[in-house]
């Protein structure tokens, strides 16, 4: 299982290369490892080094089969369609939105201007609205604005490289910015405002110093003017109407933290209730506008512009790294750092690197299966693993930001990868670096803060 899927990422980081869509190749990894799982079963569940088994393994019959292609399978399952559904309905509303031309509202207000201003007004906006939204969301709204803004494609990938940084930074500091968040929010390893006041400090500074670091080494100052493409030139709907679906997909948007905190239903359902009370607003308002309109405005066209592809690549790298929890890799990692490391500043910092390469969702779930909060005393370190421990909240913030290592690192950096086929050596030579620094920057931003209050 671990050679497919190095030998399958190998292949998604030489997409250039060898000229296979990425999606293809996670696809194809995930399916697999899954089959390799299924049908080796019993030999590497025999290990014992699957947490996930062990657990079954008390309460029901012991059968491999059954706990892999039902329990194991249908559970993680639910967890990736959720996020599917979440982003389908995300790329749809902020689709719906272009196609009323809703973001011309923010772009005709940029004529001309330097090119490093827009650069940092870019990354405060994505910082402070990625902890409202979400790092994902906000990358989805933030590259389709930024392109009516830039021309040049390797303008763009920068700025949808600070967007990705920023992303991650701002939604490491909010309970509903990252799922990571949300998931150790949920889980009881940390509380909403413990979380705001620890890591808003770290997280500025990892933003502040790659943005820096950006404006000194990966653009230059010059002015900038918008050049819209043949179809953005033309007058499809009126001032009112963009303005009216800007800010009514912006509440759509917002909504959906406040509908998760009412009423403790995953996020992707707040999602698709927005979308389906535009889809309703737009066809009656559509009812009587020509046949072109209809064809151009309704949400039926906004979903089939939705990046299928990118949507697919998701599903295949979730279901291989899925498919690697559940059958105890990731396990056989957590304990590895545990026993050989066993400091948690240095084990956070690892965690955070790792989760570069495979998703953090897993890793954290990992990590909080390893460690109870009621076990602080029983590993020796003990207020460290309490509720809003130094652990759990270091963890908050490794597992968030970590991730922009690399460009497939996290759900915001696969989505502008999709968006704008960011090609993962560019980001690699040019970019890793200056996430590597601000992701330093603001580990060491924590443990100052730690050491003096």
């Amino acid at each position: 299982m671990v050679v497919v899927f190095v030998v399958g990422y190998g292949f998604i980081v030489f997409e250039h290369v060898n000229h296979i869509n990425k999606a293809a190749t996670a696809l194809c990894i995930g399916t697999l490892l899954w089959a390799i799982y299924a049908l080796g079963g019993e030999g590497i569940l025999s290990n014992g080094a699957s947490a996930s088994w062990l657990q079954f393994s008390k309460t029901h019959a012991r059968d491999v089969t059954y706990f892999i292609t039902h329990h194991e399978l249908f559970h993680h399952l639910s967890e990736i369609s959720s996020i599917l559904f979440f982003l389908v309905g995300a790329m749809t509303i902020v689709e719906l939105v272009d196609k009323y031309q809703g973001f011309r509202v923010i772009t005709s207000k940029i004529e001309s201007g330097n090119i490093k201003r827009l650069l940092w007004i870019i990354s405060l906006l994505t910082f402070f609205m990625s902890a409202v939204l979400d790092n994902l969301t906000t990358t989805i709204v933030l590259i389709t604005v930024l392109r009516k803004l830039l021309t040049k494609q390797e303008n763009r990938w920068v700025f949808a490289s600070v967007v990705v940084i920023s992303a991650n930074a701002g939604g490491a500091w909010s309970p509903i910015g990252d799922v990571t968040t949300i998931m150790l929010w949920i889980g009881g390893q940390i509380t909403a405002a413990h979380i705001i006041g620890s890591l808003i400090v770290p997280s500025v500074v990892n933003m502040l110093v790659s943005t820096v670091l950006f404006s000194l080494f990966t653009v230059k100052g010059q002015s900038i003017k918008p050049v819209l493409p043949d179809d953005e030139t033309r007058e499809f709907t009126t001032h009112q109407e963009r303005v009216f679906m800007l800010v009514v997909g912006t509440l759509a948007l917002i909504s959906v933290p406040v509908f998760k905190t009412i009423t403790h239903l995953p996020p992707y359902l707040g999602m698709l209730l927005g979308l389906s009370v535009l889809w309703i607003m737009t066809d009656r308002y559509l009812k009587k506008r020509s046949a072109a309109d209809k064809r151009t405005l309704t949400v039926t066209a906004a979903l089939k512009a939705v990046d299928i592809p990118t949507v697919l690549f998701f599903l295949g790298v979730l279901s291989a790294v899925a498919a690697l929890q559940s059958a105890g890799h990731l396990d056989v990692l957590s304990q590895w750092l545990d026993n050989k490391v066993h400091n948690i500043y240095a084990i956070n910092l690892l965690i955070g690197v790792i989760s570069s390469i495979v998703d953090n969702v897993p890793l954290v779930a990992a990590s909080m299966g390893m460690y109870s909060i009621e076990a602080a005393d029983a590993v020796g370190m003990a207020g460290n693993f309490v509720q809003n421990g130094v652990f759990w909240t270091f963890l908050t913030y490794c597992a968030g930001t970590g991730g922009s290592l690399l460009i497939i690192g996290s759900a915001s950096g696969v989505a502008a990868m999709g968006l704008e086929k960011i090609n993962f050596l560019w980001y690699l030579k040019r970019i890793s670096w200056i996430a590597l620094v601000g992701y330093l920057a603001g580990a060491v931003a924590y443990y100052i803060q730690v050491q003096l209050f």
